[in-house]
């Protein structure tokens, strides 16, 4: 124990009046004292960098896309570190103090969009069991990590169907497209863990710089700023970076509206056909309430009942089958 708190010194150096990357801001210091029943120093505690995901695909052929790396920001904040997924109060390690999701600059993904992902700061108490820890952070033994979160919709990057109701499968092309499905909706974060072989490739923890020196930036703070009407200055940079984020987001919206037509259409032309009595009026205000996974599942059980209906449906001039004999002339007898 003696070496590896040795190794650790040398590793952080002597701090003097500079911010050491591994200890924490004064307003970090609040966030983790926050948690704590007692009052922790700056000296107490190890801070570090961890990237929990991004909105690249993924070796699962997945991916989140910037508005559901965003909505979990504020998820993730509080919750606990861990070893694989093993959800055990021995397991617990590290909490998260602080999360937003950063561009990467002059970084793309497989899609070809501009590379975010989703940064978290963490903190963990100094002595006792968890040196061992920090040692194997420090020396990049544990670096790589893995979330568990639910998201209410997966939607095909083929279709625009929920995955799984679809006949495209995850890792296939189809005419030159990679299928793959896009986690939407958040609904929860439940943890985070420190695993040998994640399903998100850059997800780990990572090198961070005190005294502002990263250039990426927290959507969620400007998006704060600028729904609390405070007044909010951005570089040039920023400035781009920002304009970037809100036409994915016009985009994304357009083609959520097309998807949400779509749909609605489908569910009017089924509900017309396995209920009738109903007028299109009524259903039109039904439908119009209704999100885009709750259209999406009333049209897979409307398209089921309707198969059923006009399958029973006979064309007007199908021939009646007959048991009577053929080339008879009974029935023409007088």
């Amino acid at each position: 124990m003696e070496n590896s708190k040795g190794l650790l010194k040398s590793i952080r150096g002597d701090i003097g009046n500079s911010q050491a990357a591994d200890v924490p801001t004064d307003e970090e210091l609040e966030l983790i004292n926050g948690y704590t029943r007692k009052r922790f120093s700056k000296e107490e505690v190890y801070v570090f960098t961890v990237v929990l995901c991004d909105n690249d695909v993924d070796r699962d052929f997945q991916r989140f896309p910037v508005e559901t790396l965003t909505a979990l920001e504020k998820m993730f904040v509080g919750k606990s570190g861990i070893f694989d997924h093993n959800p055990s109060t021995n397991n617990q390690t590290a909490r998260i103090i602080s999360c937003s999701t950063k561009s990467v600059d002059g970084v793309v993904t497989a899609t070809g969009d501009q590379y975010f992902r989703l940064e978290a700061r963490a903190y963990i108490p100094r002595g006792r069991q968890f040196d061992d820890v920090i040692y194997a952070i420090e020396s990049g033994i544990k670096k790589e990590v893995s979330v568990g979160c639910s998201v209410a919709f997966e939607k095909c990057s083929i279709c625009g169907e929920n995955m799984g109701s679809c006949g495209h499968k995850r890792g296939n092309v189809y005419g030159g497209k990679l299928c793959y499905g896009e986690l939407i909706d958040p609904i929860d974060a439940y943890e985070w863990s420190f695993v040998a072989v994640p399903a998100q490739r850059e997800a780990g923890v990572i090198k961070s710089y005190p005294g502002g020196m990263e250039r990426s930036i927290s959507m969620e703070e400007i998006l704060k700023s600028i729904g609390a009407g405070e007044s909010l200055s951005l570089d040039p940079m920023q400035t781009e970076k920002l304009c970037g984020y809100i036409e994915k987001l016009k985009k994304a919206a357009a083609d959520g509206a097309v998807y949400r037509n779509e749909l609605k259409a489908a569910v009017k032309k089924y509900s017309a056909i396995i209920q009738p009595d109903i007028s299109e009026n009524t259903m039109e205000k039904i439908i119009n309430s209704l999100t885009v996974k709750e259209l999406s599942e009333l049209k897979a059980s409307y398209e089921k009942k309707a198969a059923g209906v006009i399958g029973k449906c006979r064309p007007q001039l199908a021939s009646v089958k007959s048991g009577k004999e053929k080339n008879s002339n009974k029935e023409f007898k007088i």
